[in-house]
């Protein structure tokens, strides 16, 4: 397709950066850490998308953030929220959850299971306002994800989602959809689709596992249709690429 057009990019779940450590595996869509790649830094707003399985009774220990909206999503167990704005609680599947770092917050997530281990997505978009005083927010939404329907989780639009992002040019969407399910991908100028369980097929990019992402732009709205295991998707809308 003309990059010009518009396009979409598909990343395998294998190609993604992996850390792998005593009590994390974790793989990043984008630059990470000691993970560097100069022409995989972000998508659009969207600078992080780390998939973590973090084993019991361990986790990220308390370290510093500022200037960053990050959303949490578990797929799988728990983890113990703290920061230091008094800020304590525990985030499990369903649970809509943001932290504002702002002009800066120390925090910690830890498995909050001694014998289950933690599965999540977290992710991180710039704000679009720099030291703002840092924030949480949280929201059970898992009665709007039994409908089966993409639903916002989370916008710069306080009126669209179920919690509120400092970014008016970012949407985050959640679907956890049956076996055949068809929902049209919201558009922008950059959207991110991640398969965050099961598969499906995207339209004009072809069939997606678990792990796999496309990255849209200028690409309109096709179709994803959820394949034999149903699939659960995390899609960034945003309207702006990274300044």
């Amino acid at each position: 397709m003309n990059k010009r057009e518009g396009y979409i990019e598909v990343r395998k779940a294998g190609d993604r950066f992996h850390t792998k450590i005593s009590w994390l595996d974790g793989r990043h869509s984008f630059s990470f850490g000691s993970h560097q790649d100069p022409t995989n830094t972000h998508h659009g707003l969207l600078l992080v998308n780390n998939e973590d399985y973090i084993k019991p009774a361990s986790g990220f220990s308390t370290h510093p953030h500022q200037d960053m909206e990050i959303v949490t999503w578990m797929l799988e167990g728990e983890v113990q929220h703290k920061d230091s704005e008094g800020n304590n609680g525990i985030i499990y599947p369903g649970l809509a959850q943001r932290m504002s770092a702002g002009s800066g917050i120390y925090h910690s997530e830890m498995n909050a299971s001694k014998d289950v281990r933690a599965h999540l997505v977290q992710m991180w978009v710039l704000p679009d306002e720099e030291n703002i005083k840092p924030g949480y927010e949280q929201l059970d939404i898992n009665s709007e994800l039994s409908k089966g329907e993409l639903i916002p989780l989370a916008s710069g639009d306080k009126n669209l989602a179920a919690i509120s992002i400092r970014q008016k040019d970012a949407t985050l969407w959640v679907g956890r959809l049956a076996p055949g399910k068809t929902v049209n991908v919201p558009e922008a100028s950059h959207v991110h689709l991640f398969v965050a369980k099961g598969s499906g097929t995207l339209a004009g990019a072809g069939a997606l596992d678990q792990g796999d992402a496309a990255r849209l732009v200028r690409a309109g709205s096709p179709a994803w249709t959820a394949g034999a295991r149903g699939s659960e998707v995390l899609i960034w809308q945003t309207q702006a690429d990274r300044p």
